[in-house]
């Protein structure tokens, strides 16, 4: 770039008096790529003038030539295009705007650099710099210094330099005191000269003055060396002598060193000392509590948790460097691991004997229940009445509450001997997810012979042990295996699946039960179902929420430590059994508590999702309509249970079974549209309002009382939609079908039934469908209108419709009179044909007609007849008309007035 720049001086502006300052290689935007330069000149000669010059290569490519100029003040707008991004496209705005694309951006910056540096020393109008970084756009020039233009280049754009303000003044100072400077400038040198002499001459003057203040400086400080040197001389002398006093300080040092340190290390050791006492020294009352203290007592429970505390804290004490390889500490270490064993074992033991003994508690509970119920010869219907009439899960809370007296001793297990605290975990969940399938079971079994009303012999007497045998059976197993965690638990499992198969039988033969259908069953039943349905729902809740509060508090899962990290991945919860990974005892990493509890509770109520699944089962096979109860519950209920914790096993369980009633649901509607599609009707009988269009009705009718202000409205709307279509379809398939009773009436009944029903509904998302089926209503009955009273007066009507045919075809109206087949006499032949008595004598079959077609529950009878009426005497007038405009003064005339046709249909209507 260099090179074309001297090249384009040399050829191009020097000839032209003029100075190349800063140039740039563009091409237009948007173009097919021709390149020329810009150029930013300005001239050598005064005044300056200051241009920007597009020049061109030569066709032939072997020199340069000027191709257009601007003036800079012609200038108006630079616009680089984006101030913070490198983009070599800029915009000149002289006359028009010219779009430029330079070869890089260091070119385009340097030639608006240029720009503005001209612009701001030799225009009085400034340019507009737009989107230009502050960077290049550098303070202006100072008028009176040297400035480089172009910020680079070597040549100046002028060659002097200005006075500053301060110069200037001092130069008029001078030249004041000298009149003639101007006038005679030799002698103002000559007088100028003359002044720096003198001034020359006294700067000498003062110089060789100054030479004798300089000697006595010299003197000055010879004097002071030879001072210091004897003050040095007396230093070491007194070093001399402090010489020896330094060496018995040292030795005195020394000696009070050794005495510091033999302090220092006796202060030590008694700190060690009194740190090992303070800290590794357990009370006798602690000791003793950890090896009998009464496990059974709130005293006893309270001092053997002081004492445990006060035990970990002995055994985490941090000890110091060196302290474990003390004999005692060795000795007292190894003295609490026994006592942290021995009542590890001790408490672990007590536990599993508590829980033993509340299980037994409980079964026993549950037994004296199950005993009543099953006594043969004994009056069931009475017994459930005694005892089951609230339809009540058995409370735990005194368990839970004896129980948690214990919490601060399971979290010091947790922290100390994590294989016994797992250990009990599992016997906890064991015990607890027997116990709860039993009682759950029992529960279930209960709201289903509430839900049927009806009793049934027991079956399960025969194979049920004696109530005080099974207990004391189930009691003795649990106590054998009290004395290891993980003992058999053999006879548990083997009553549990007894009576879970008893429990079994007992479901079957609910669910065997006769199917009823919705026609069967009134408002009350449905009440009835859904308060049974809401009352276990209302039972289980609390139940699972209380267990998991206990599990989260009794077993200290807050820690966010628990032992889902000692499951391996293919454990089976079902199956009763926790497997360690490893045997070290030590706790896993989790990743979190809710995990563990969701777990348990899985583990322990695994029966709850099942005895759901089936009671709703039940519920949909005494009556499909059931579901929209249960889908209203169970939302309402899971929409609780996701606002507390969404991912608890409440939550989860109760989702999933959601799932199951929402299926039930879709299933109950799919249903009622095939059974719209599978209607046959007689060929008989009159149709009248079809089945499915009154089952609709019902339908929606105790779906708008289920569903008021429920949270699943929407699953509701497209059932609607969805019911809707199919009773639309089906009306309109069984009019085409029917044989009996026109495809008018069918429709017209129908919709209007419809049409009533959702105006009495006010169901607002299907508006559009009741707009419709009123439509269909009014066209319907327009149309078997029209179609009836054709035949009243088929004769009449064949004639006029002869008539206006001949005008459709170009007759002229008055002309229709000189047709043979319509001349006059033809007309009054018709008209003859239909006396009054006569047309009332048709009007009367006709209301028969009607009559038999029409269906006495939808009562449109009178409208219907009304609507004839109307249609009748629209008829009647259109026949005037013709007979007016077709046979004028021919005196023709029908020979029954519009009155008496009001008369006839009168008479008609009462009479019936």
């Amino acid at each position: 770039m260099t090179a074309i720049k001297h090249a384009l001086q040399r050829d191009i502006f020097t000839p032209n008096d003029e100075r190349l300052l800063s140039i740039v290689n563009v091409c237009k935007a948007g173009k097919k790529k021709k390149n020329c330069f810009l150029c930013a000149t300005v001239t050598t000669e005064r005044p300056v003038q200051v241009k920007v010059v597009k020049v061109k290569k030569s066709d032939k490519g072997d020199f340069y030539k000027r191709q257009i100029a601007w003036a800079l003040r012609d200038l108006a707008v630079v616009d680089a295009k984006d101030a913070i991004k490198e983009n070599p496209e800029f915009d000149l705005h002289f006359e028009k705007i010219y779009k430029w694309v330079a070869s890089s951006t260091a070119e385009k910056n340097a030639f608006i650099s240029c720009i503005w540096k001209l612009n701001q020393r030799y225009l009085r109008k400034k340019i507009d710099f737009v989107n230009v970084s502050a960077q290049l756009l550098e303070e202006s020039v100072p008028s009176g210094e040297n400035q480089s233009v172009t910020g680079g280049d070597e040549e100046a754009v002028d060659e002097y330099q200005e006075l500053n303000a301060r110069e200037e003044q001092d130069i008029e100072i001078m030249m004041e005191g000298c009149e003639y400077a101007i006038s005679n400038a030799e002698a103002f040198a000559e007088k100028l000269s003359r002044e720096l002499q003198v001034l020359d001459g006294a700067n000498i003057q003062s110089i060789m003055a100054s030479e004798k203040q300089v000697n006595i400086l010299m003197k000055l400080l010879d004097e002071a060396l030879k001072e210091v040197d004897q003050i040095e001389l007396k230093l070491s002398s007194y070093e001399e002598m402090l010489q020896s006093v330094k060496e018995q300080m040292d030795q005195i040092s020394e000696s009070n060193h050794l005495i510091h340190l033999s302090n220092t290390n006796n202060v030590k050791l008694l700190s060690e000392i009194e740190f090992l006492v303070n800290h590794m020294d357990l009370a006798k009352g602690h000791i003793k509590a950890l090896q009998e203290g009464d496990l059974a007592s709130s005293r006893g429970i309270e001092a053997c948790t002081n004492a445990a505390d006060a035990l970990l804290q002995c055994m985490n004490v941090a000890l110091r460097p060196g302290h474990d390889m003390l004999l005692a500490v060795k000795q007292q270490q190894q003295r609490f691991s026994d006592l942290r064993e021995h009542f590890a074992r001790r408490l672990a033991s007590h536990l599993n004997n508590v829980f033993v003994q509340q299980f037994t508690q409980a079964l026993l509970q549950l037994y004296n229940r199950s005993y009543f119920l099953s006594v043969p010869g004994h009056d069931q219907s009475s017994t459930l009445a005694q005892h089951s009439i609230e339809l009540t899960l058995p409370n735990h809370h005194p368990f839970h509450r004896d129980l948690l007296r214990y919490a601060k001793l399971m979290e010091w297990l947790k922290s100390t001997d994590y294989g016994k605290y797992e250990g009990l975990t599992k016997n906890y969940m064991d015990y607890l997810s027997r116990l709860y399938e039993r009682e759950i079971k029992d529960f279930f079994e209960v709201a289903k012979i509430k839900m049927t009303g009806m009793t049934k012999e027991s079956k399960k007497f025969a194979t049920l042990p004696r109530k005080e045998s099974a207990v004391k059976q189930e009691t003795e197993s649990l106590h054998g295996s009290s004395g290891k965690l993980t003992g058999s638990t053999s006879s548990l499992n083997k009553l549990s699946v007894q009576s879970s198969g008893n429990r079994r039988s007992q479901s079957s033969s609910l669910l065997d039960m006769g199917n009823m259908s919705a026609s069967d069953l009134d408002v009350a039943d449905r009440s009835k179902f859904d308060k049974i349905f809401e009352q276990v729902l209302s039972e289980l809740e609390p139940l699972c929420l209380a267990e998991q509060d206990f599990i989260s508090k009794f077993f200290k899962l807050q820690q966010h430590q628990s032992m889902t990290g000692n499951m391996t991945e293919a454990e089976d919860l079902d199956g009763g059994t926790l497997s360690r990974q490893h045997n070290s005892g030590t706790p896993l990493p989790v990743s979190s508590e809710k995990d563990m509890i969701r777990q348990m509770m899985i583990k322990i109520f695994r029966c709850i999702e099942p005895e759901l699944n089936n009671l709703i089962a039940l519920g949909d096979k005494i009556d499909s309509f059931n579901s929209l109860y249960m889908l209203v519950k169970m939302s309402h209920h899971v929409w609780t249970a996701q606002n507390v914790d969404p991912a608890s096993f409440l939550s989860t369980t109760l989702g999933n079974v959601l799932v199951t009633v929402k299926r039930n649901f879709d299933k109950c509607i799919s249903n009622q549209i095939r059974q719209m599609e599978e209607v046959k009707i007689s060929k008989k009988s009159k149709v009248g309002i079809l089945p499915f269009v009154a089952e609709f009705e019902e339908f929606a009718g105790l779906a708008e009382s289920i569903f008021k202000n429920a949270e699943r409205r929407g699953d509701l709307d497209k059932a609607y939609t969805k019911l809707i279509r199919g009773v639309f379809v089906n009306v309109e398939k069984v009019a085409n079908e029917s044989q009996k009773t026109p495809r008018d009436v069918v429709m017209m009944e129908n919709f209007h039934h419809i049409f009533a029903t959702l105006s009495r509904l006010k169901i607002s998302c299907l508006e559009a469908e009741k707009k419709e089926a009123k439509q269909k209503y009014t066209d319907h009955l327009q149309s078997y209108v029209i179609y009836s009273l054709g035949q009243p007066l088929e004769k009449l009507n064949h004639f006029f419709e002869g008539v206006e045919a001949r005008v459709a075809q170009g007759i002229r109206e008055e002309e229709v009179s000189y047709q043979l087949a319509f001349n006059k006499q033809e007309l009054r032949k018709v008209i003859k044909e239909y006396p009054g008595k006569e047309v009332k004598k048709g009007l009367d079959n006709l209301y028969k007609k009607v009559d038999k077609h029409l269906c006495e529950e939808e009562n449109l009878l009178q409208v219907v007849w009304h609507s004839m009426q109307d249609e009748f005497i629209r008829q009647y007038k259109h026949f005037e008309g013709l007979i007016a405009r077709c046979y004028p003064g021919s005196g023709v005339m029908m020979e029954f007035t519009i009155q008496d046709i009001l008369d006839y249909c009168s008479s008609i209507a009462q009479s019936h």
